[in-house]
């Protein structure tokens, strides 16, 4: 992964940062960039407008792939309630997991 150089938008939030979040935002910064910034490739500022920048990018991908799960989920959910079990297949013999009765633990062996 090669490391950009930040935006200004990002530059600018880094600026207004304050002592805690800049801590905190080091403290999730990954070692690559911390390296970089060590060796002064990169100043305090450009890395932490870096971080900024790709934690927004990470958040972003997740809430689409979230969005993905949760619409899958939620198609699942009406399938399942749209198909509730018709009465010619329960008489056809085929019971629901929930109506089968459990099955009864083994009597342990004397020894």
């Amino acid at each position: 992964m090669k490391i950009k150089s930040p935006s200004e938008v990002y530059l600018e939030k880094a600026r207004q940062l304050s002592e805690e979040e800049t801590e905190r935002l080091f403290s999730r910064m990954g070692s690559k960039l911390r390296k970089k910034q060590e060796k002064e490739k990169v100043n305090v500022v450009e890395a932490l407008a870096i971080q900024l920048e790709l934690e927004d990018e990470m958040l972003r991908e997740w809430r689409e792939r979230f969005a993905e799960i949760k619409q899958k989920h939620d198609k699942k959910e009406d399938i399942a309630k749209s198909e509730d079990r018709k009465p010619e297949e329960q008489s056809a013999g085929k019971t629901p997991e929930a109506a089968k009765p459990a099955k009864k633990p083994r009597a342990k062996k004397a020894v």
